[in-house]
């Protein structure tokens, strides 16, 4: 490795140390946004600005003979603003809450930003995206307006994660997502005692959905994410909800699931003096899409990684690259090192992969001119 590309390993690095300290939940991402932004501008890159749903966009410029590219990162993390963030560093590894997922796609659209500066100017621009809303209930919110502002006049859109290195994502999962709410009379834990409890009933309606078969291939799944309801313990719960997450390979198989889970919400349902109500709403989705494995982006994608002595990986995820994919643009979601423990407080990096993982991310920024046409 060069010395110049050292340093800027090691400015990423710290970039995304720093990056990680700044609390960044779903929905309150300002304190990250400001942060990345002045680091735009002190790149000296043009057409800095953030939009209405508080995605920074920069431009690395380039001569214009070509569409430009989007190269996109998210803010946001899984952790409530109140988490403990310390980082923790043992040897080559760096542990702490949002570190990989995504402080360090944040830092790489920066260091991509150094990597491309002995290159000179490119054949087209590159928009560097640092996008809200990917996480939980951001039903990608951020990717939507980068969609609606750029649409199909764009060679390629990368997806950078930071803990995805061996990975190609050129299939988007399909994911909807439920709150599921209870309603009954509710009253005394004694003086009612007999009376439908929200909670109980609701906690019936998990055993039920965890009770369904679900396929291995193609590779489906559900969870219970949360559950929340009750006023006290003494008191017959009036209300509870839950909120569910359904996935699958299989656009048709997602969409049986579905069918099955709001089966089991109509059944549950039941009128009288002792009522029990129930509702289904939806909360999330992402949709479904791809591109082949034979797309020139994907090829593209797995050269610059082998060029690196990684063997690709190519696989399905739901990322931001989900709803380019959807609407039959080109898209990959790619990632810049090696690591574990995402969405837990045990989260962490490997510092030694970096390198590779940024020589092959500038590699595709440069590539996408010459091996993509309009």
């Amino acid at each position: 490795m060069s010395e110049t590309n050292s340093y800027i390993t090691d400015e990423v690095i710290e970039l995304a140390v720093s990056i990680q300290q700044i609390p960044g939940p779903t929905f309150s991402e300002s304190q990250r946004s400001v942060f990345v932004k002045d680091r735009f501008i002190q790149k000296k890159l043009t057409a800095v600005t953030t939009d209405e749903s508080g995605n920074v966009y920069a431009r690395i410029a380039g001569s214009g003979s070509r569409p430009p590219a989007v190269f996109s990162a998210h803010l946001d993390t899984v952790f409530p603003a109140v988490t403990d963030l310390s980082v923790r560093r043992v040897a080559d590894m760096i542990y702490g809450p949002g570190i990989g997922d995504n402080a360090l796609g944040v830092a790489g659209l920066l260091g991509l930003v150094e990597l491309l500066r002995p290159v000179g100017k490119l054949p087209g621009d590159i928009w560097l995206v640092a996008n809200v809303c990917e996480e939980g209930l951001g039903d990608l919110r951020g990717m939507k307006s980068v969609i609606e502002r750029f649409g199909k006049d764009v060679l390629a859109y990368v997806v950078v994660e930071g803990t995805t290195l061996d990975q190609i994502y050129h299939r988007a999962l399909g994911v909807q997502r439920y709150r599921i709410k209870t309603e009954t009379a509710g009253g005394h834990s004694w003086s009612n005692f007999g009376r439908p409890s929200a909670i109980h009933e609701l906690a019936f309606l998990v055993a039920q959905l965890t009770r369904l078969e679900l396929p291995a291939q193609p590779r489906t799944s559900l969870n219970v994410g949360t559950i929340q309801g009750g006023f006290s313990v003494n008191t017959i719960a009036s209300e509870a909800h839950l909120e569910l997450d359904l996935r699958s390979e299989s656009a048709a198989t997602l969409a049986d699931l579905v069918e099955r889970v709001n089966c089991l919400v109509r059944d549950a349902n039941r009128s009288g003096d002792d009522f029990v109500k129930v509702q289904a709403e939806i909360i999330g989705q992402r949709p479904a899409g791809e591109i082949t494995q034979d797309h020139p982006l994907v090829r593209l994608a797995a050269r610059c990684l082998e060029r690196q002595g990684i063997t690709p990986i190519l696989g399905i995820g739901s990322t931001d690259a989900n709803i380019p994919l959807s609407l039959g643009l080109p898209a990959v979601c790619v990632g810049l090192t090696r690591g574990g423990g995402a969405h837990t407080l045990n989260e962490y990096i490997y510092t030694w992969p970096v390198a590779q993982g940024l020589k092959a991310l500038a590699a595709l920024a440069e590539g996408v001119f010459h091996d993509l046409k309009p």
